[in-house]
Formats: C-alpha cells, structure tokens, sequence
C-alpha cells in the first residue's frame, strides 16, 4: 500500500541521513543486581567522562528506571566506550 516511489527515509546506521546530519545514536546503561552504585560511578566517571554528580544521577536512574542514555555519539565514537563498559561487565547497548 501507499506510494511505491517514496524512499525509505530512516538513515542506516554509521551513515548520514539525506539531510547530511549524522545519524546519533546512544550508549545506554541498563540495570543490573550485581554492581554496587559506587562501583558503577567509578566507571562511568574513568571511563565516559562523567563528573560525579552526573555519574551518581544516571547511576540512579538506571536503578529506578531500568536504564539510563549515557553517552550520545555515532556508531563509531560510541563502540570503544561501549566495549570498555563492557569490558567492567557493566550492561550497555548503543541504541
């Protein structure tokens, strides 16, 4: 149905959209039972770059949310941090 000669127009990941904006995405931190709060901050402070008032908000909001945006990036900006995230066996996702 609807018009055969539109074009999809949801940019692919990695790539610019049409508009030549780049497509951002974000690295995203979700809730586990295993990690302390101050393990968590620490990570996020060494590792994104978060100060520790930003780091102790978004580890709280993991906590009562279930997940939190940390980090807004393209695809390629975002994988060495979310490699390193999970490399401290913190759960992450670029979404």
């Amino acid at each position: 149905m609807g018009n055969s000669n539109k074009s999809d127009t949801k940019a692919k990941p990695g790539k610019k959209t049409d508009s030549g904006e780049e497509n951002f995405r974000f690295l995203v931190l979700h809730n586990d039972d295993h990690h302390t709060f101050d393990y968590v901050i620490e990570c996020l402070v060494k590792i994104c770059g978060h100060s520790s008032i930003q780091a102790e908000q978004c580890t709280y909001m993991v906590h009562y949310k279930g997940s939190c945006d940390i980090l807004k990036g393209t695809y390629v900006y975002l994988a060495p941090y979310y490699k390193a995230m999970a490399e401290k066996e913190l759960i992450v996702s670029i979404e």
